[in-house]
């Protein structure tokens, strides 16, 4: 949806950059082939990689969707003291890496 326009409209080139865990650092790449062998118009480029710091590097919007899934026998304070690290890591990088006006 973002590079189709749907998010910041249909005038608005994107290059998007996602980030995951190395274990899924080839299923990362393959999401990246998807998206520019669709040839999205607006999309302008694809960094797909497993380095925070890569990935927050001069971003203009970032959105976070992932974190660390809940497994059998965990709480929601363990899910959650995970989940804190993980957003905490990547708010740093942003706040270094990112845009002046990143939102």
């Amino acid at each position: 949806m973002i590079a189709r326009g749907v998010m910041l409209g249909p005038d608005q080139p994107v290059i998007l950059h996602m980030l995951d865990i190395p274990p899924a650092a080839e299923s990362l790449n393959g999401v990246k082939m998807e998206l520019v062998d669709a040839a999205f118009p607006l999309l302008k480029g694809v960094v797909a990689t497993t380095d925070v710091v890569e990935a927050c590097t001069g971003v203009n919007i970032a959105v976070m969707v992932g974190g660390f899934p809940r497994k059998e026998g965990m709480e929601r304070k363990d899910v959650m003291s995970k989940n804190v690290s993980i957003y905490k890591s990547q708010a740093s990088a942003l706040e270094k890496h990112a845009a002046a006006n990143c939102k």
